[in-house]
């Protein structure tokens, strides 16, 4: 069924915002955009959801790899002992030091869910032989990987990855400092790959700022995945 997602403001990334605006998806791509108006006269008979705040491309994760094999990501059930923040480092290593598989695939699990919950609709790999589980996982996600031109830095001895000596990874793209520009999957465009964000600000500045920028709605190839109650 075609959807309409509408917002008081569209940024396309690469084109002009968009007052007002819509996205029309059929299927998995997007098949309008433009004026709220203008979509839903050319599509009467589509869904609308109306989403507060602005629309944006999805997000791209630069740090996925770091995130799924050198963070833990709690159940919600262990939240009393361990909090809900990913933990990385010594917490981590404490962790992977008698962690059994299904204990490792459930925090891959929870990390891509987290990362659907931040806007993130592609992330940085490669997820490659070394890790077939983790790869797996991934692809059932449906996230887009994009292979980064740089491998991952691995240890000669053993080739497992290094960690990365750039802080914590965060599970919020913005972190790493990026405008939507260089932090956005891609441009929103007719006939492209319907990816979105939705973020619950009143305009771009806020996306950079110090604040919440609550992720309200993410579509995954059209398909609305992630949805805040």
């Amino acid at each position: 069924m075609l959807t309409i997602h509408a917002a008081p403001l569209v940024l396309p990334v690469g084109a002009a915002a968009v007052a007002d605006g819509a996205v029309a998806v059929d299927g998995d791509r997007i098949a309008a955009l433009g004026p709220y108006e203008e979509v839903a006269a050319a599509y009467p008979a589509a869904r609308v959801r109306r989403w507060p705040g602005l629309l944006t491309p999805g997000l791209r994760q630069d740090r996925a790899r770091e995130l799924l094999t050198r963070c833990y990501h709690p159940d919600p059930r262990e939240a009393d002992e361990l909090g809900e923040l990913p933990l990385w480092g010594e917490a981590f290593e404490r962790i992977a030091a008698t962690a059994d598989a299904t204990r490792r695939a459930g925090s891959v699990r929870r990390g891509l869910q987290r990362m659907l919950r931040h806007g993130t609709t592609q992330v940085a790999g490669p997820f490659g032989a070394d890790d077939p589980a983790l790869r797996t996982a991934v692809a059932r996600s449906g996230l887009v990987v994009r292979v980064t031109p740089s491998p991952v830095p691995v240890r000669e001895e053993s080739g497992e990855p290094l960690p990365v000596r750039e802080g914590v990874p965060d599970l919020d793209p913005f972190a790493a400092g990026g405008d939507l520009a260089r932090t956005a999957h891609g441009p929103l465009t007719v006939g492209g790959r319907a990816d979105l964000a939705v973020f619950d600000v009143p305009d771009e500045a806020a996306l950079y700022g110090g604040g919440p920028r609550p992720c309200v709605a993410t579509v995954l190839a059209g398909r609305l995945v992630h949805r805040e109650r």
